[in-house]
């Protein structure tokens, strides 16, 4: 469990690494692991946001909750999977509101590769689970690390967009400083509430309209036609 490939992150994160809770941590997963439990995404992985969105390019932060927790779906980044995969009805309606909001038709694919590469870090609570098991690795440590990142973002950048989708994001979200960024809510995308308000609340025209106040290169939403690989 190291950053080597998120060096931009490592002089706030590393510390964190060494904490007791994240000892502990490692100590569980190795556990799973040796129990022959299958735990996604691969732990090359685990940290694949942090790698995608360097410290310094964060201009938007979405919050997701779990990672994906079937075959070939998750990869480090929130409500994304990899090319191949069937599109999960969360990530459904965000295209829905992609496109009534911008007018972007559909992706074909749910890998948001492209968006982290922009700026956008998609990061989880939990950034493991086991396979068929949600919410396995929930109360483990993950969400005191993840709670540091978005601590770091919070202190280090300027004008950032937090997109904080559902009740679980926008009580982990609660301690971001809402004069300095622009926190964005909504219900979770997901079937059972996008229609209580998520379809409609406009948060990519909205976050975009900020970036340009604030000097800042706009997000192209619209992904690839066909995915990189992961």
């Amino acid at each position: 469990m190291a950053l080597s490939n998120a060096k931009s992150w490592k002089p706030y994160l590393d510390h964190e690494l060494e904490q007791p809770y994240m000892l502990t941590l490692k100590e569980f997963l190795r556990l799973e692991k040796n129990d022959g439990k299958v735990i996604y995404p691969h732990s090359s992985n685990w940290f694949h946001a942090l790698e995608q969105t360097p410290l310094d390019d964060v201009k938007i932060v979405i919050l997701g909750q779990d990672p994906y927790h079937q075959p070939h779906q998750a990869h480090g980044l929130c409500f994304s999977v990899q090319p191949d995969v069937k599109i999960p009805p969360s990530l459904r309606n965000i295209y829905k509101e992609l496109q009534a909001d911008l007018g972007i038709s559909h992706a074909l694919h749910g890998c948001l590769e492209s968006w982290a590469k922009q700026g956008v870090l998609l990061i989880n609570s939990v950034l493991t689970v086991e396979y068929n098991q949600p919410n396995a690795h929930q109360g483990k440590g993950w969400e005191t690390f993840t709670d540091k990142i978005i601590r770091t973002v919070n202190e280090q950048n300027e004008h950032v967009v937090f997109l904080l989708w559902g009740a679980y994001a926008q009580k982990k979200g609660a301690f971001i400083d809402a004069e300095k960024h622009l926190v964005l809510k909504a219900p979770h995308p997901s079937p059972l509430s996008a229609h209580r308000g998520f379809i409609g609340c406009k948060h990519f025209s909205r976050t975009n309209e900020y970036l340009e106040q604030h000097g800042k290169t706009a997000i192209h939403w619209e992904l690839p036609k066909i995915a990189s690989p992961v």
